[in-house]
């Protein structure tokens, strides 16, 4: 899988894709006026920076060095140089202005354009399918909603615009070159062929290192989050020289890559200007020549010199941007991949209300798989009454958390049907069949925050008074209220800083705190604690189960005894059902996995007591 993450990151699209553009619109378009507006201050721009040599021009050849007796006195000619260098300045000022204000606009709209775009890719990935991040690693959904929308501001604020203005200029800078004097334009035309073939090479290199240095970092990236997430496994097997040393490897490739790259752009730019300094030098043997001859004014000379110079300016520019618009296309591509995903769990038209419900659960028939073919549910039947408490157990792989996902219908099954108090889940609104679902997972998911806020997850209707009787319902008001801040605690990431037993009786309190009537309990809530931790997670689990529909995912069949019912999987089929007593009797599947788990039970308490003595 992060091999297919390092070669789509290495693809990179062309400079120009019609379809992608007119799909970018749409995020320009609430903006348009403001982006239009824009667009004609890097026009008027662009014309303000082509008058600058033309005043040059008419102070030289009308004040400086008349061309002709035209009878200005000296104190009337140093008049007219002040007046054009106030001119000059003018005309100087006024293109800052015009280029500060185009560019505060340019980055406005971008900044609007990228809030849009991230709200709108996080709206997405919020309502997307669970099958979708099944196949989809979180590390890439970030670099689509950070790194490629950040591609596409530089698109907007230095890319697309800037070019538009640039080419722009160049045209402009043309028509007055020939304007002024078709010879010597013809004479600054000559450099360029080779310089079209030169920048033509160095955009294919530069292309091609950009790729490599986009590989090499998404491959830091991955390798410092792995290693990050996996500090203390690297701590305990002494792994951490090897490690630097397989990352300083991987940094050392990401530093040769971007040396590369300064290089090419270090010696682009001085061969840039190498031409124009042959076209300059040209200009001023041939016209130099004109200007003796007198077919040529000095200050037509100077201007010429001036606009040759502003002639290859752009065209650094543009081949710098190439690379800009090239990564935003692909950045663009990668986006709308994310937005045109479909949604494969979608709500029916006209959703069954479901205001109250009593918490039956039938399946009937059910067969699913995750992938086409890879059946992991087989003809599934069972009905779960109101108030019952049902425990599935079985070998891993034999479908149990499946079951869970299909009763809060993350995915949809592919024959049968899955039943809520008689209703079919696909005619129910998501929002309002979870509503009525609660979960406890074997790892509770804790967000950053606080402990209140990880209790009611900023549910306003849950109020504060209710978080503390949920927290004391289920035993976990005793760390809670031992805390500096208590319920205002802050929570760090994934609750850092608690034990696997405090999580769990945090997800408890949340459970109790929204009241659901139907309690999903996946894997072994009570899995890695103390005894004592355990004692009180047991009996949080029995007060929660109390008056609930509660089907239970299990491992340990030790914690399943009172339950009203286990049902045993084996293979995505159902093979036994009944109480633990009637289960054991009947000398079956599950009387092996029970036998199987008191030997290692028994095992693990021979060792223990020999290693005390």
């Amino acid at each position: 899988m992060a091999q297919a993450f390092f070669q789509e990151d290495e693809i990179l699209g062309k400079a120009y894709d019609a379809r992608l553009v007119r799909r970018l619109w749409a995020f320009v378009h609430p903006y348009r006026y403001t982006f239009l507006f824009t667009l004609g201050l890097i026009l008027l721009a662009s014309g303000v920076d082509l008058l600058a040599p033309f005043v040059t021009q008419v102070a030289i050849d009308r004040f400086i060095v008349p061309t002709q007796n035209t009878g200005i006195s000296p104190i009337e000619r140093a008049n007219g140089v002040f007046v054009m260098a106030l001119v000059y300045m003018f005309v100087l000022v006024a293109g800052f202005g015009l280029r500060y204000y185009q560019n505060f606009l340019l980055s406005v709209v971008g900044q609007r354009i990228m809030y849009d775009m991230r709200s709108k890719m996080f709206e997405r990935l919020q309502n997307l399918s669970l099958s979708f991040f099944d196949h989809n690693p979180v590390g890439r959904l970030m670099t689509r909603i950070t790194n490629d929308v950040d591609a596409l501001n530089d698109l907007f604020t230095s890319g697309a615009i800037s070019l538009i203005g640039d080419v722009f200029s160049l045209v402009g800078i043309v028509i007055i070159l020939l304007f002024e004097n078709w010879l010597l334009a013809l004479v600054v035309f000559v450099v360029i062929p080779p310089l079209l073939l030169v920048t033509a090479f160095f955009q294919r290199v530069m292309r091609d290192n950009f790729r490599a240095i986009r590989v090499r970092l998404a491959r830091i990236n991955a390798n410092i989050a792995e290693n990050i997430s996996g500090t203390q496994i690297v701590q305990l097997f002494n792994r951490e020289r090897r490690n630097f040393q397989f990352f300083d490897t991987l940094n050392l490739d990401y530093r040769r890559a971007s040396l590369r790259s300064l290089f090419y752009f270090a010696i682009f730019f001085p061969v840039v200007g190498l031409f124009a300094s042959i076209a300059t030098a040209l200009i001023i043997r041939v016209g130099g020549g004109q200007v003796l001859a007198s077919a040529l004014t000095l200050g037509a000379l100077v201007a010429f010199l001036q606009y040759v110079d502003r002639f290859f300016l752009p065209l650094r520019d543009m081949a710098d941007k190439y690379t800009v618009l090239q990564s935003a296309m692909a950045s663009s591509e990668r986006i709308f991949r994310v937005l045109d995903e479909p949604v494969t769990v979608q709500d029916p038209e006209k959703p069954l209300p479901l205001e109250h419900v009593r918490g039956e659960v039938k399946f009937r028939d059910v067969w699913f798989a995750y992938n086409p073919g890879e059946w992991v549910l087989k003809g599934i039947s069972f009905k779960i009454l109101s108030g019952e408490s049902v425990a599935f157990v079985g070998a891993t792989g034999a479908g149990k958390t499946s079951l869970i996902s299909l009763i809060s219908r993350f995915y949809d099954v592919q024959r049968g049907e899955v039943l809520v108090d008689g209703h079919n889940v696909r005619d129910l609104a998501q929002a309002d069949l979870r509503r009525h679902v609660g979960a406890v997972l074997q790892d509770p998911f804790i967000f950053s925050g606080t402990v209140a806020s990880n209790i009611r997850l900023h549910e306003q209707g849950i109020s504060d008074e209710r978080i503390r009787e949920a927290a004391r319902f289920v035993n976990a008001a005793k760390f809670i209220e031992r805390l500096p801040l208590q319920y205002d605690e802050p929570v760090l990431e994934r609750g850092a800083g608690f034990s696997a037993g405090q999580r769990q009786l945090l997800a408890f309190a949340r459970a109790i705190a929204f009241n659901p009537e139907i309690l999903l309990i996946l894997d072994e809530a009570t899995s890695s604690v103390d005894t004592e931790t355990e004692a009180l997670i047991q009996d949080a689990l029995e007060k929660l189960m109390r008056g609930r529909t509660s089907v239970i995912i299990a491992h340990r069949l030790s914690t399943i005894r009172n339950v009203d019912r286990i049902v045993v999987l084996h293979k995505g089929r159902i093979v036994e059902e009944g109480t633990h007593e009637s289960l054991l009797a009947r000398n079956g599947y599950y009387k092996r996995l029970y036998e199987l788990q008191y030997a290692e039970s028994l095992a693990r308490g021979s060792a223990s007591m020999s290693a005390q003595g």
